[in-house]
């Protein structure tokens, strides 16, 4: 397949990119991957990122996902020169306000029905278009005939050249597609040929004023001076027809990147049905955006080097198209925890923190010090893979949980009576350690005085469970260097309670 990647940098001035989005659900990953390499692409050579709401289908069209979308570009911050604007920060949106960058945005194709009915007619006038009478009863006939003699169904044609059926209202218009071979140069896939005989003439408007994505689609990349498609490749089959379609308009042709589809763990296609395909999803779970970012970039492309983990500088300044794979990309979860647990751990705790809180309220946990929570993430961000995770994990370091008794016994080698012993033991030397004094390396230097002559799982195993309230945590020693020497002490008191010692 032969290579086309011309020389881009000579031509960053001129490189207008589009993400155009559907309103009919939630904004997918695979719609995000999209729109990630057109921003990095349009960033990289200093181009335009223009952003197109494409909403003329009425019926499955809903606010609810325009807005959705836009949340979610504002979460990446995928910042768009053209088009709708949200005013706010982190995702967290305005929506009855927008800003109008440059001369055509914004762009919504329900507000630009008056454009598309222009170029209808321009090709009607022309013999490009008809007017088309067949029902869907007259289709389907017609499709069974071909079958019936082998030949791929397609429209045969009847009402390209007969006149209009007098008092019938038309059931659609109709491009008339010419026998051609359309050639066309791929920056990923390098020379694709179709053979437009076997398409027929391909539905383009219902009348008028209802044109579909097919027309639609081509007269806007025309009048906003779209350089480079870059899009999934499931739009391959759909980019001879608008070449078609552009040629018959007068418009300049655009250079298109078909980018691979995203696979599930199986290699199926990954599906809206059955995957968790919604962006929005991700963040209400606790992935942060350079994660989310850092893991689309790498599915279908990759950089130079062995580097996996990438701001979104470094995105910009590796990202090549010619770098992009043909074969599809697996969505592979444990690659985006490993990711996100990465890209957290890099952060200011403060920052973890701030992003952390509302985590922390969901799951109804009372943040009251600041600085509690500082100690408490910079002791858990290395366990955690989602900032949900990392509050789930970090409850019991606010309120201890309920647990039973027997929970403090170290492999029934002892009885709550000693159990009750070592805590007390415990107590006296904690105590006895000034409050200023109360951390990490000062406790560790006082195990030894803690154990005493008893084993350690006898000593440390009740301890844990005394200040956690759980089996598995962290090590008794660092909960209690966190949570400070009053809370330990109360912690050790409830303990010894539970183990019937007054």
């Amino acid at each position: 397949m032969e290579a086309a990647a011309p020389n881009l940098k000579n031509q960053a001035t001129s490189i207008r990119v589009r993400f155009a989005p559907s309103p009919t659900g939630p904004l997918h990953v695979g719609g995000v991957r999209t729109a990630l390499f057109s921003w990095l692409f349009a960033r990289k050579y200093g181009g335009t990122f223009v952003l197109r709401i494409e909403d003329t289908d009425k019926e499955r069209s809903e606010k609810r996902y325009d807005d959705e979308l836009l949340q979610g570009l504002a979460w990446l911050g995928l910042d768009w020169d053209e088009g709708p604007q949200p005013i706010g920060v982190g995702g967290q949106l305005a929506l009855d306000g927008v800003s109008e960058k440059g001369e055509f945005g914004p762009y919504r194709q329900s507000e630009r029905t008056a454009i598309y009915k222009k170029y209808l007619t321009q090709l009607i006038e022309s013999g490009d278009a008809y007017y088309c009478y067949c029902s869907k009863e007259d289709i389907e006939a017609q499709r069974q005939a071909m079958l019936s003699q082998g030949l791929p169904p397609k429209y045969n044609g009847h009402c390209r050249n007969t006149p209009a059926p007098e008092g019938k209202t038309p059931e659609v218009i109709r491009f008339k597609v010419p026998e051609v071979k359309v050639e066309f140069k791929d920056l990923v896939r390098g020379k694709v040929v179709f053979d437009a005989a076997l398409f027929g003439d391909i539905i383009i408007a219902k009348d008028l004023d209802t044109p579909l994505y097919n027309f639609a689609v081509v007269v806007d990349d025309a009048l906003m001076q779209i350089s480079h498609v870059i899009r999934a490749e499931d739009h391959l089959s759909n980019t001879p027809k608008q070449i078609l379609m552009g040629r018959a308009l007068g418009f300049a042709e655009p250079i298109y990147a078909h980018i691979p589809l995203i696979l599930n763990a199986d290699r199926s296609k990954m599906s809206k049905r059955f995957s968790d395909t919604a962006l929005l999803s991700y963040r209400e779970r606790g992935y942060v955006p350079e994660a989310m970012i850092n893991f689309l970039a790498l599915l279908g492309w990759h950089p130079r080097g062995d580097k996996e983990i990438l701001s979104r500088e470094e995105l910009i300044a590796e990202f090549d198209i010619d770098r992009v794979q043909q074969s599809g990309a697996v969505f592979n979860e444990e690659k985006l925890d490993w990711l996100n647990r990465e890209h957290i751990k890099a952060m200011p705790i403060a920052e973890v923190a701030a992003l952390a809180a509302p985590f922390f309220a969901k799951q109804s946990i009372v943040v009251r010090d600041e600085a509690l929570l500082e100690r408490v993430i910079a002791v858990q961000i290395a366990r955690a893979k989602t900032l949900e995770d990392l509050a789930a994990a970090s409850a019991f370091f606010f309120a201890v949980p309920e647990y039973e008794p027997k929970l403090l016994i170290w492999k029934d080698s002892s009885t709550l009576k000693e159990v009750a012993e070592v805590l007390s033991a415990a107590r006296v030397v904690v105590n006895g350690i000034a409050a200023e004094d109360f951390n990490r390396e000062t406790l560790t230097a006082c195990l030894p005085l803690i154990v005493g002559e008893r084993s350690r799982g006898v000593v440390l195993w009740p301890l844990r469970v005394a200040v956690s309230g759980h089996a598995n945590s962290p090590d008794p020693i660092e909960i209690m260097s966190v949570i400070g020497k009053d809370e330990s002490l109360h912690r050790i008191d409830a303990a010894i309670k539970k183990a019937k010692v007054l």
